[in-house]
């Protein structure tokens, strides 16, 4: 029951989708962060979106993650391949107006993966679960940008 609740689908509502994640889509910089330190996110589009984030620490990259929110047939997946690491998928535990909470208990850390917004502007990130048996979160908080423009000059 639980399940469907979360899903919507015990009201006769459509489980959730990728379209529903619409919020996220845009550039974000990280609030404390060096310039380039930032996340990006395409916008919905054939059942996925694709974001990549950037930290970037004594002007130097140090950190990247490739991202990708995807439909599939048991609900929607974020899965994540940060840099030096291997891929893991993080099915939706619950999908909201504004907010994503994915969970895969099996992973390392972490073993929860959330994005809200309260607003247009912001987006609050963030991490946890269990590392050496300790509970711990790191949050990224992030404001709105306009995406840079690109392309040759």
């Amino acid at each position: 029951m639980l399940l469907l609740l979360c899903s919507g689908s015990a009201w006769g509502q459509a489980p959730a989708t990728v379209e529903h994640l619409g919020w996220l889509s845009g550039c974000w910089s990280a609030v404390g962060g060096e310039p380039g330190s930032t996340e990006q996110w395409m916008a919905p589009a054939g059942g996925t979106m694709f974001g990549i984030g950037r930290t970037v620490r004594g002007g130097v990259t140090r950190q990247h993650e490739f991202m990708q929110l995807r439909d599939t047939p048991e609900g929607v997946v974020f899965i994540a391949l940060p840099s030096g690491q291997v891929e893991a998928r993080f099915p939706a535990e619950r999908i909201g107006p504004r907010s994503a909470v994915f969970h895969n208990p099996a992973h390392d850390f972490p073993q929860r993966v959330i994005y809200e917004s309260t607003d247009n502007d912001t987006l609050d990130a963030r991490i946890e679960g269990l590392r050496n048996g300790q509970l711990r979160t790191i949050r990224f908080p992030m404001k709105r940008m306009p995406c840079p423009a690109g392309g040759a000059r």
